[in-house]
């Protein structure tokens, strides 16, 4: 296993006590366990999230990766993901700017946001599938900052709706709405 996705993968335990706060993305998150969610084809529960850009707010479904085996499957073996779904990944503690993700048997091209504890994208990357079928030469791609969660979407999708750095990320049934930095 490449050593920066078993870091990932040691790091990815759920969301600390102090995050179950009222009226936060994090506390949001950690009561989503007990929310009314839908199940996806794949089995999996379906969360709302709504980005707030400049273009408007752009909601989506999305998967939450609860377990360590959840997070190391990731949207791997997918041959398709519907334009409105995702899979959100988040972590106990904060990730370090090095941390990683990688498309080792990931058949789509995936964006990434990366967001910090404030439910802000602190950083966003693109990521093609890697062909290859050994797992050292996929590459990795670190966030180059600090982060709480991950956001994965199909390729394109940031670009296309004008989503970047600052804007922020909301569970509207949960804790409401968030504004982007001006």
């Amino acid at each position: 296993m490449n050593p920066t996705r078993r870091l990932v993968l040691k790091a990815a335990l759920g969301l600390p006590l102090a995050a179950l706060l009222p009226g936060t993305l994090w506390g949001a998150l950690a009561w989503a366990d007990n929310a009314d969610e839908r199940s996806d084809a794949e089995g999996g529960e379906l969360l709302a999230l709504a980005i707030h850009s400049d273009g408007g707010p752009h909601r989506l479904e999305v998967e939450v990766a609860q377990t360590a085996a959840q997070r190391q499957q990731g949207l791997m073996g997918r041959e398709s993901l519907p334009e409105d779904r995702g899979m959100l990944f988040r972590f106990e503690q904060e990730q370090s700017a090095g941390n990683a993700f990688w498309m080792y048997r990931t058949l789509i091209p995936l964006d990434i946001a990366f967001i910090d504890q404030e439910g802000r994208i602190v950083a966003i990357n693109t990521m093609p599938p890697c062909e290859s079928s050994a797992p050292t030469e996929c590459p990795a791609y670190p966030a180059g900052a600090a982060y709480r969660a991950a956001l994965e979407v199909n390729g394109g999708y940031f670009a296309e709706r004008g989503i970047k750095v600052g804007d922020c990320i909301s569970i509207p049934d949960q804790a409401g709405f968030c504004q982007p930095i001006d």
